[in-house]
């Protein structure tokens, strides 16, 4: 990626102490880049719950962290180890309800540190899984930006324009995992390898991702692109100005339904009626081998209705808020819905691309069924 080395990852020790986690403050972006130091366990619960990082890949990344630095804490704690790590775990599974990669590193740090009989190793154990968990997102990002390359040369071929309109829905770019991104690391390669290609990056109301992270990321990459309010998704499609959308996952059942930042279901559909491939790309740590169906059972996130009344932005010496909506009004503020694999034409992972179903995922990962 053409990125400033300062911008390469979203999540990085700091140098001169490893027990401080540097995270950009994706609150404050694009206007203002500012980076937020996490110490202790409880920063990094509060950097999730408010937001400061984002995206599934992330909160993962950032939890695996948060768990060794309780590992730290712990050894400074009159309470057992055992004790002070499950509240820790507790706290941060805690933190957001929808993403499945949050309990997946929580589970794995754990694991990592149950079998370890000193503190010493217990601590080496939490800080050596956070490093395999940060290392293995870069390699899952880079391997779907690779599968995805491949997808993208292929409808490429049957274009007579020779320029591929892909569409995105919020942030599913190298904010929202360490680098690289999930839904952005295919474009990122087809830049590199000199794809004609557009990005339509529409707002993802109410916080704005697309607007303010995605249009960021490609603004720096100089990845040719254009802004669109999130109900022109339809009509670009109906108008054959998009050749492909493709958008992230927080979960993704075994059956593959797939949840998503709240519009995702609404573009698929839009999708599905103009017969536009509308492609998901995650890791497997996004998938849930344990749930079935989606539309039942993956638990929603219902948001302050702040997100919704207000809106924020910056006016020429910093940022604003500004309400939009009455005060009196109620609000219902949903944060996620889930696309059925019906809609839903390929799941890019790091080990290709499978139907959005039980049969093609266990083609992908047969040890998990």
């Amino acid at each position: 990626m053409n990125l400033p080395a300062y911008y390469s990852q979203s999540i990085w020790q700091d140098t001169n102490n490893p027990d401080i986690i540097n995270v950009l403050d994706q609150r404050k972006l694009p206007h203002l880049v500012e980076v937020i130091q996490l110490k202790t366990h409880q920063e990094v619960v509060q950097a999730i719950q408010e937001m400061v990082v984002r995206g599934a890949p992330l909160i993962g990344v950032c939890a695996a962290y948060g768990m060794y630095l309780a590992a730290k804490e712990a050894a400074k704690e009159s309470t057992s180890f055992e004790v002070f790590i499950n509240k820790a775990a507790a706290a941060l599974l805690a933190s957001r309800p929808t993403a499945v990669n949050l309990a997946w590193a929580i589970h794995k740090q754990l694991s990592a540190m149950s079998d370890k009989d000193t503190l010493s190793d217990k601590i080496k154990a939490a800080y050596d899984c956070a490093q395999n968990i940060v290392d293995e997102d870069v390699e899952n990002c880079k391997a779907i930006g690779k599968f995805g390359l491949g997808l993208f040369k292929n409808l490429l071929k049957n274009k007579a324009d020779k320029q591929l309109n892909i569409l995105t829905h919020c942030n599913a770019g190298r904010l929202a995992c360490v680098s690289y991104g999930t839904a952005t690391a295919p474009i990122y390669y087809a830049q590199e390898a000199g794809l004609p290609i557009h990005i339509w990056v529409d707002e993802t109301r109410p916080r704005n991702q697309g607007f303010n992270l995605t249009a960021w990321e490609l603004s720096l990459a100089k990845v040719p692109h254009s802004l669109i309010v999130d109900n022109a998704g339809g009509h670009l499609m109906q108008h054959k100005k998009v050749d492909i959308v493709i958008v992230g996952a927080d979960r993704i059942t075994k059956n593959g339904d797939v949840a998503n930042k709240i519009g995702t279901y609404l573009k698929a559909l839009a999708a599905a009626d103009n017969n536009i491939p509308f492609y998901v790309a995650a890791p497997s740590s996004s998938i849930d081998f344990n749930m079935e169906n989606g539309i039942e059972n993956i638990p929603i996130e219902e948001r302050s209705a702040d997100e919704v009344k207000y809106i924020t932005g910056w006016d020429g010496t910093g940022d604003i808020s500004v309400r939009i909506a009455p005060v009196d009004s109620p609000v219902s503020n949903y944060g996620f819905d889930v696309t059925p694999a019906r809609l839903i034409s390929g799941i890019i992972t790091e080990r290709g691309i499978c139907a959005a179903t039980k049969e093609g995922l266990c083609s992908l990962f047969p040890e998990k069924f």
